[in-house]
């Protein structure tokens, strides 16, 4: 199953947010494959709005929910450096999972 989440990007944080993707992608990467264990695709797309900058997560699981929640608290070192590279950048707090995943609406293929 898919899902997306939209996090807002801290004013001053477009950077910070950068810098934590290239470490999942650089030195990171080894922990960040081994912490996705039922992640089969992820993509983050930044969005500049008037509103200020925004991270779309889209990413496939069989159970969107437990992931969220297996985040949420695990106490894996890894996993709480990556909760808090969340915090930083987007002031959202991640170690209560959310009550739902969001409502997909829309979709289309051909």
């Amino acid at each position: 199953m898919d899902t997306a989440m939209m996090f807002p990007i801290l004013p001053g944080k477009r950077d910070a947010l950068i810098t934590f993707a290239n470490a999942l992608l650089g030195e990171r990467k080894d922990e960040y494959n081994a912490a996705q264990t039922t992640v089969t695709k992820e993509s983050w797309h930044l969005q500049s709005t008037p509103f200020g900058d925004f991270c779309i997560v889209y990413f496939e699981a069989p159970d969107p929910m437990a992931v969220h929640t297996g985040l949420a608290e695990s106490q894996d070192p890894f996993e709480v450096w990556f909760r808090a590279q969340v915090l930083d950048v987007s002031g959202i707090d991640i170690s209560t999972p959310p009550a739902a995943v969001p409502d997909r609406i829309f979709v289309w293929s051909r």
